[in-house]
Order: structure tokens, then sequence, then C-alpha cells
């Protein structure tokens, strides 16, 4: 077991996503995880029915206890549900976590077009996360709303990218699984370096999760010591073949084979 991720995000009930699917991708590529939740979700693969929202000094708390006692090599942010909660992990966070590399996955969206961060909580995100970040992986809806752009292909991906990068962060990740066509593109920049990561789409309805394990399997790379392209590239063959293997549960968008890397 190598590498250290503190997870801080919120629950998903039905597995498939947040820190359920955090879990079990960084255990599944041989890293270690710890949790601070930051909401309860009561969803499945269909549709989010409720949200509850724990008080902000609880999830400072639970961040606060685990890293210093049990330490960190990365940190990866997911749902945040509203500002309170964004600013009490934040400075929580800059105090237990300053150092070490943040993946923050702007959740804004679920696969299921569910809303799952309040508006007034964007510019707080901005603030005090994303700003900091080492990487930021915003899926095409959430660039949109980050940048103020419209994204519909490679080129306005990297646009947005490229306005996303000026908030602070050391590198954005826009990856485009609503793209139109076979070939799925995630745009990488940073700094004056643009890199594109490409696959054959595979054509599946068991995608829900599948931005929460992108950025968890790109944080333990980063944990274990990976470059970010290398981190990168590892985590997109992870979740491409865990949909390529998804067990098929659920009637909706169903959950990713987190647990392929297990072998027999």
């Amino acid at each position: 077991m190598k590498g250290r991720v503190l997870v801080v995000a919120g629950s998903d009930s039905g597995g498939g996503a947040g820190i359920q699917a955090d879990i079990k991708t960084i255990t599944a590529l041989g890293g270690f995880a710890m949790t601070a939740v930051t909401a309860l979700t009561a969803q499945n693969s269909k549709t989010v029915e409720a949200i509850h929202k724990p008080p902000p000094s609880f999830v400072a708390s639970q961040i606060r206890v685990t890293l210093e006692d049990l330490g960190a090599d990365a940190v990866k942010t997911g749902m945040m549900a509203d500002a309170p909660i964004i600013d009490a992990a934040a400075d929580a966070l800059d105090e237990w976590a300053h150092g070490v590399p943040w993946v923050v996955d702007p959740v804004m969206v679920s696969t299921a077009r569910d809303r799952l961060l309040d508006e007034d909580a964007v510019q707080a995100l901005k603030a005090r996360l994303i700003a900091k970040a080492a990487l930021v992986t915003p899926n095409m809806a959430e660039a949109e709303v980050l940048s103020g752009l419209t994204v519909t292909d490679a080129a306005s991906m990297e646009a947005a990218a490229r306005v996303i990068l000026a908030l602070g962060p050391g590198a954005v990740l826009v990856t485009g699984g609503h793209l139109e066509g076979g070939t799925i593109i995630d745009v990488l920049v940073s700094g004056e370096a643009v890199e594109r990561f490409e696959s054959p789409r595979i054509e599946s309805s068991d995608t829900h999760g599948t931005g929460c394990t992108l950025a968890s399997a790109i944080a333990i790379g980063l944990a274990q010591g990976m470059e970010m392209k290398a981190a990168i590239a590892r985590a997109r063959e992870y979740v491409l073949e865990a949909i390529r293997t998804a067990p098929g549960y659920g009637n909706g968008h169903g959950p990713l084979n987190h647990a392929h890397t297990v072998k027999d």
C-alpha cells in the first residue's frame, strides 16, 4: 500500500459515485483512502432524491483529526454542497494539508443531471479551492459554469481551461465524456502547455461516478509520486476498463467496476 489520499466529498448511498467510488478507486490502485464527508445523499442510478448537509464545523473537524494523526500525500475534493462548507473545509485544508497536491473535482451536476452545488457556492469554490489546486477536473458542463464560455468541442474545452487556469490552479483537465462522436478527448492545460488525451468511446449507460473516479485515480497517482501526465494517463485507463467491465446494476446510469484491478 502506497500513498495516502484524504477525500473531502459527499456520500452516494447507491455506491457508484462520491466517497464510495473514491475509496474503491484509491484502494484498487494500491493507496490508502481517508474521508471527510461534506454531504449525505439519498440517491441511486436514476436520481438524487435528497441531500443532508452536516454542520461546516463537523466537516472541518473530520479533516483536522484525520490529518493531524494520519497525514496525507494528496487531497481530493468532490461535492461540497454550499459556501459555508467550502469555507470550513478550505480553512482546515490550509492548516493541515498545506504543501500536498489538491485535486479539485468541481462537482456541480450529476451524471443524471441533478444539480449538486448551490449557486452561491461557485465563487467560494473558485476562491478557496480551485485557486490552490494542483489540478482541477471539470467536465464540459462544469467548465462552462466556471469559465462562462460555451463548451462544445476540443477547442472550446481548451479555451475554457485557460479561463479556469487564470483562477490560480496549477493545471486544468477538462473531460470530454459528453463530446459527440466516437472519440473521447480530455484536454489538459498547464501554463502554456496543452495535452490531449484520446480514447475510443465505449457505448455504455454505466457511467455513474466517472468524474469522481477519474479525479481520485489521478489523486492517488500524485500521492504515489507519479508525474501529472502519467497519473492522468493511468487514471484514464483505469476508468475506461471500469466502464468496459461494469456490472450492469441499476436502471439508470449504472456504477463502474472499480474492482477490476483485483485478481483472483
